[in-house]
């Protein structure tokens, strides 16, 4: 009986260590969190993916037509391009346009 609340307890110990650890994950560390404009822009641009996502999940499941997920798609991508680009601007130090917070679909193509 101790042997196995022994196993148990250290099973526990092992599967939680992930929640324990307080270090910043990489993705979380190049962020940027020293900057808010930098900061906006990548919770944008993972918005955008989820976005994105969910539309391929609607066309997978049938809620959304193949043309219609097509004109979606390509609005999406063109806006998380748009994105890219502003983030790739504030990184490099320039103002890489304003911080519009609105679509950019007009911008560039897929």
């Amino acid at each position: 009986m101790l042997l196995a609340f022994v196993l148990v307890a250290v099973t526990a110990y092992f599967v939680t260590a992930p929640l324990r650890d307080r270090r910043p994950s990489v993705a979380e560390a190049d962020r940027g969190t020293e900057n808010p404009r930098l900061a906006n822009l990548e919770a944008r641009k993972e918005a955008k993916y989820r976005e994105i996502r969910d539309a391929e999940l609607d066309y997978r499941t049938g809620k959304l037509s193949e043309e219609d997920h097509r004109m979606l798609d390509r609005a999406l991508r063109r806006e998380a391009i748009a994105i890219l680009e502003e983030i790739d601007g504030a990184m490099e130090g320039g103002d890489g346009g304003s911080d519009r917070g609105g679509s950019d679909a007009g911008r560039g193509t897929r």
